[in-house]
C-alpha cells in the first residue's frame, strides 16, 4: 500500500488514508479458451490451462490500485498455493491486505471458459469467501467508516455485504452474480451498479437501458449504473438518465471487464468526481481492459487509459 509514513517510526497513517475499501472475494482464475461454448451434455477441447490471480473483489482493488487509487481490500483467502498467487498479486499492485484474512480452508476459485470473440462463461466455487463474516466486517469499522467509498459484490455471503454497507459513508453494489437482496441494502446504494443482463433479471424485463435504469431507480438505491460492454452505460439519479459512450476496441478478452468499469467507478466517485463523469471514466478503462488476456492481467495505468 502506498501509505505516506508518520514522523515516529514508520507506521502507516490512518485508516483515512484509503480512497477506497473493496470488501469482497479473491478468486485464482482458471481459464481455458474454446473455439466455442459447449452444449448441455457437450465435450470440447479447449486450450491449456492458465491460472490468474482474479475474483471479483480483488479484480476491483487491483484496477482502482493500477489506476493510482490508495485501496484496502476486506476478504478471506485459503492458506494454499491459490491464496499465495492472490496475496502476491494483490501486494504488487500496491493493495493494503492487512484486512485479508488466511482460512483454513480452500480459496475461491472461478472456472472460465473464454470464446474465440472474448466472451465467456463463468462458475464459482466462493470456497474461502464464503466464510467472511459480520464479525469480520465489523472488526474494520473504523476502516470502512473513514473511506469516501465502499465498493461491495455478492461472491461473499450477503450478510457481510449488508454489515458492511451500513457502515459505509457511500456504498457502490456490484449486484453480481445476481441475486435477491434486501430492500435495506437497495436503499443503501449509490449507485447501484449492474450489467443489462442482471438489470432484467432483477426487473423481470429486459427493456431500452434508459427505462430500466429509471425502474432500478424506483427500487430504491439512490443512484444506478448499467454497463452495455461495447455501448457504454447509462447512468440514473434523481430522475436524470444519461447515456455514456465507450471508445470502440477489437476485443481479446472480456473476463474483469466488468469489474474494472466498477473499480474505476468507484475509485472516481471517491476523488469527488460526478457519477456521469465518473462512468465516462470507467467506460474507457473498461475498454482498454478488454484488449489484453486474462482479468487482472489485462488492467491499465492511467497512461494507457489515457490513450482511448
Amino acid at each position: 500500500m502506498r501509505e505516506a509514513r508518520d514522523e515516529a517510526g514508520g507506521r502507516p497513517e490512518p485508516h483515512h488514508r484509503h480512497d477506497m475499501v473493496v470488501v469482497g472475494s479473491a478468486n485464482a482464475d482458471l481459464v481455458v479458451r474454446v473455439q466455442r461454448h459447449p452444449a448441455p451434455g457437450e465435450t470440447v477441447l479447449g486450450s491449456d490451462l492458465a491460472v490468474h490471480p482474479g475474483g471479483k473483489g480483488a479484480n476491483q482493488a487491483v484496477a482502482a490500485a493500477r489506476l493510482g487509487a490508495r485501496v484496502a481490500l476486506l476478504g478471506r483467502v485459503g492458506a494454499d498455493g491459490h491464496g499465495r498467487l492472490l496475496r502476491e498479486s494483490l501486494e504488487r499492485d500496491g493493495v493494503d491486505l492487512s484486512h485479508l484474512h488466511d482460512t483454513p480452508a480452500a480459496s475461491g476459485v472461478a472456472m472460465i471458459a473464454v470464446g474465440p470473440r472474448g466472451d465467456n462463461s463463468i462458475i464459482v466455487a466462493p470456497g474461502a469467501n464464503s466464510l467472511l463474516t459480520e464479525d469480520d466486517v465489523r472488526l474494520a469499522a473504523p476502516l470502512l467508516r473513514a473511506a469516501p467509498v465502499v465498493s461491495l459484490q455478492l461472491e461473499i455471503p450477503l450478510p457481510a455485504v449488508l454489515a458492511a454497507a451500513r457502515l459505509a459513508r457511500r456504498p457502490v453494489l456490484n449486484l453480481s452474480p445476481a441475486m435477491a437482496v434486501p430492500e435495506e441494502l437497495l436503499a443503501l446504494c449509490d449507485p447501484l451498479v449492474v450489467n443489462e443482463h442482471e438489470a432484467a433479471w432483477l426487473l423481470g424485463d429486459a427493456g431500452d437501458p434508459a427505462r430500466q435504469a429509471k425502474a432500478l431507480l424506483a427500487l430504491g438505491p439512490r443512484s444506478v449504473v448499467i454497463t452495455l460492454g461495447a455501448d457504454g452505460a447509462v447512468t440514473a439519479e434523481a430522475g436524470a438518465v444519461r447515456p455514456v459512450p465507450s471508445p470502440r476496441v477489437t476485443p481479446v478478452d472480456t473476463t474483469g471487464a466488468g469489474d474494472a468499469f466498477t473499480g474505476a467507478l468507484a475509485w472516481r466517485l471517491a476523488l469527488g468526481e460526478s457519477l456521469a463523469g465518473a462512468a465516462a471514466f470507467a467506460a474507457r478503462v473498461g475498454a482498454a481492459t478488454v484488449r489484453g488476456a486474462g482479468a487482472q492481467s489485462s488492467y491499465p495505468t492511467m497512461a494507457e487509459v489515457e490513450t482511448l
